[in-house]
């Protein structure tokens, strides 16, 4: 892509979002239009030290393009109502779905490569596994509206394209519409199905920051760390699963789609490798070279039937479009986590 050309990070001040615009620094870009509301104290540090053009609030983006008219070269969709305690689902709609199908249909006005954020949310309680073949999200029972959201709106972007593969399989000009006027595709597009997704610069998530996170603090204000039991018969106390990833591997996956633009679609983004919360804890202890102490407590109410209790990435996809990197495993990255960052209050 030409440096002269600017890429776009949405969510540019969250968790991800932050980082990737780091990791475009690191690789030599600076000519990042960052999208986000920026008005919120504790995400202020997450940019702090980072080289961008311009911040744009992201409820006033969409009349900047019209106003500036900027060359863009890709666009990274990170941005997201992302808690998935929030039930109220008209508020995921806007931001996830509505607000998604907008930039959809600039970057297939303007003829823009494009990477979304999904979810593994989208998978549900796992009923029909955790394949990203194309054509499973019809069939997918997300367990609360986040998962919802990101589901109705991969549906929607496959929808798009499926249609625009066939204008432009009987011949015609592929409509450059987008949502506003009837199919169309970005040249290049991908949604990424995040899993468990920890790592630095996820200070401000609060309630929904990783478990690693809450256990460091956990172990130094208690010297304890405090896990869900299991509801499930079938799963014993600490060892529901889940796939973490390390951000650091997430954000070299999105780099790699924009230099490489394999095959679009919707690609699944873990380790591929399940592993309990037992060893994401055991884990955090080792990086502060502390033995494990771990108390377990009933989980609310308010989110038993809606817990995935195992979640493993199919990762078949994106290994043979080419990405051929090791990934993190949960000790390595967790090291790194606690011990370069959380123990000193460093951002990446």
């Amino acid at each position: 892509m030409a440096q002269k050309e600017y890429i776009v990070v949405t969510g540019a001040a969250g968790f991800i979002g932050s980082c990737l615009t780091g990791y475009l620094n690191q690789e030599g870009f600076s000519n990042l239009i960052l999208v986000d509301e920026f008005g919120e104290a504790e995400k202020v540090p997450n940019l702090e030290g980072k080289e961008f053009a311009f911040q744009v609030e992201r409820e006033s983006f969409f009349d900047w393009l019209e106003e500036k008219q900027p060359r863009i070269g890709f666009v990274f969709h990170i941005g997201a109502r992302t808690d998935t305690t929030e039930f109220d689902y008209s508020i995921h709609e806007h931001l996830n779905v509505e607000y998604s199908k907008k930039l959809w249909a600039y970057c297939v006005a303007k003829s823009i490569g494009l990477i979304y954020a999904s979810s593994a949310a989208t998978y549900g309680a796992g009923e029909k596994g955790y394949d990203d073949r194309h054509g499973l999200e019809k069939e997918l029972k997300p367990l609360n509206p986040y998962g919802v959201s990101k589901n109705e709106f991969d549906k929607w972007a496959l929808a798009q394209a499926a249609a625009a593969a066939s204008e432009t399989a009987a011949g015609g000009a592929v409509s450059r519409a987008g949502a506003a006027g009837g199919a169309g595709a970005p040249p290049f597009w991908a949604g990424l199905k995040f899993f468990n997704v920890y790592g630095p610069n996820e200070y401000h998530k609060a309630r929904m920051a990783s478990v690693i996170f809450h256990s460091f603090h956990q172990i130094k204000k208690e010297g304890v760390v405090k896990l869900f039991k299991s509801h499930r018969p079938d799963f014993k106390d600490g060892q529901q699963l889940r796939d973490f990833i390390y951000v650091k591997d997430v954000i070299k996956v999105c780099y790699w789609l924009m230099d490489a633009r394999p095959e679009s679609g919707i690609y699944n983004l873990g380790t591929g490798k399940a592993r309990s919360f037992e060893d994401l804890v055991k884990a955090t202890y080792a990086g502060l070279d502390q033995p494990a102490n771990i108390h377990y407590v009933d989980m609310p109410e308010d989110i038993r039937d809606k817990y995935q209790y195992f979640t493993e990435a199919k990762m078949e996809k994106l290994r043979k479009a080419g990405y051929g990197e090791a990934f993190y495993s949960l000790e390595d990255g967790v090291g790194d986590y606690v011990r370069n960052y959380l123990a000193k209050g460093i951002f990446y």
